[in-house]
């Protein structure tokens, strides 16, 4: 396939060669050049790698259906109770749901995603089973990743242990975790059985961090421990971390110094609020970040739309991004930032001004974009893009394409 008149990382006009899923040639665009039936016309439009979502409760969804009431309260206990309430009643059937939100993802760039997929003694495997077949489903125009996830605590339920259990021997790709001292008050407990798990099944862990202030810093020592002591550097992650970069600067420098040492990522959905890691210094120290939606318009936030574009905007707003360097390294996260954190084989992003993902030898997983710049694509978030997955186009116009209708 040819991807005729495009501008990688807004650059100059070039024609893009993919055979089979990878990029092999970028050359000056020749406009004399026929197009087969086969080849795509980007119409100088902007070339970056796909979206990668990696941090989306596909599972928690209401996508498509109409909007309701918030009800939730606040607290992570007391909105899990309010969607355990809710979340069987929605208008359609939960794999629906969840099928429907990952395609509309899928339509507008995403074809790297990592979601999770609650298990506790309320709905035991359904959820996980749901966001499997939808993984299934699409399986040809994304790359899914499954996080089985303890929302509601490990040990505040008896049983849950064994639901974790049974997921990840069913395969799923993450063991999970979510504040081991606020929630299930025995932190100790909670991360030695969440490391134990992802030992026992060879996964990597994704622990959810919504622990404030000197709270949230011991809780990542408490997961650096246990990183080193198990040799798991590279295979944990940390998600939210809202309050790690408030407590004192030399508490940050020093967190920052040990997700570098045991290359611990970070992955962020952008929240208002101003304590969270400092950005430019994460990634100057070679900290892989990536960026996710999280819930979408579920019974825990109305907001959320499946456009990772959109939230990369808010990345850069929440962060007051205004040089173009840095509004393209807000999209640089979303796209190969999060890669680098579902696969080694994709390289971290080195600096501010790294642009990687669209040269000879990168994976064609791809999306042509309107804009001028970078800058102005990541505030007008235009909606004329053409999906690119393992070098075949999957989605055009906001429409995941069936196998029939794709190029």
């Amino acid at each position: 396939m040819l991807i005729s008149n495009v501008r990688p990382w807004a650059g100059e006009a070039s024609d893009v060669l993919l055979e089979g899923d990878r990029i092999t040639a970028v050359t000056a665009h020749d406009p004399a050049r026929e197009l087969g039936p086969s080849d795509v016309e980007g119409r100088g439009r902007i070339l970056i790698p796909s979206f990668s979502d990696v941090h989306v409760h596909l599972d928690s969804t209401r996508i498509g259906l109409p909007f309701r009431e918030h009800t939730g309260g606040p607290g992570v206990w007391t909105m899990m109770m309010n969607d355990r309430e809710n979340w069987r009643h929605a208008e359609i059937d939960l794999p629906e749901r969840v099928a429907g939100t990952l395609e509309r993802m899928i339509a507008r760039g995403a074809t790297r995603v990592r979601t999770f997929a609650q298990v506790d003694v309320d709905c035991r495997l359904e959820k996980y089973e749901a966001v499997v077949a939808a993984k299934e489903k699409f399986a040809s125009e994304a790359d899914v990743q499954v996080m089985v996830f303890p929302q509601a605590g490990i040990f505040r339920e008896p049983g849950t242990e064994k639901y974790l259990d049974d997921a990840l021997r069913a395969g799923a790709d993450v063991m999970g975790g979510i504040d081991p001292c606020q929630l299930d008050r025995d932190p100790a407990r909670h991360l030695d059985t969440v490391f134990a798990l992802a030992e026992k099944h060879q996964v990597e862990v994704d622990i959810h961090l919504h622990e404030m202030g000197t709270m949230g810093v011991f809780s990542t020592e408490l997961i650096a421990e246990r990183t080193r002591a198990l040799g798991m550097q590279g295979k944990v992650n940390i998600s939210h971390a809202f309050g790690l970069g408030g407590v004192d600067e030399a508490t940050t420098r020093r967190l920052v110094e040990l997700f570098a040492e045991l290359d611990i990522s970070w992955t962020t959905v952008a929240p208002s609020i101003t304590d969270h890691l400092p950005i430019a210094e994460l990634t100057r120290a070679g900290v892989r970040i990536g960026l996710g939606e999280d819930g979408q318009r579920d019974y825990w936030s109305p907001y959320g739309n499946c456009d990772l574009l959109d939230r990369t905007w808010q990345l850069a707003f929440v962060n007051g991004f205004r040089r173009d360097e840095l509004i393209g390294h807000a999209l640089a996260i979303a796209t190969i930032g999060g890669a680098s954190i579902m696969s080694h084989d994709v390289p971290r992003l080195a600096s501010l001004s790294d642009r990687p993902g669209v040269a000879v030898g990168d994976r064609a997983d791809l999306v042509l974009v309107d804009g001028e710049t970078i800058a102005s694509t990541v505030m007008d978030r235009g909606t004329d893009r053409t999906v690119i997955h393992d070098g075949r186009v999957v989605a055009d116009g906001l429409k995941v394409l069936s196998v029939a209708e794709s190029y």
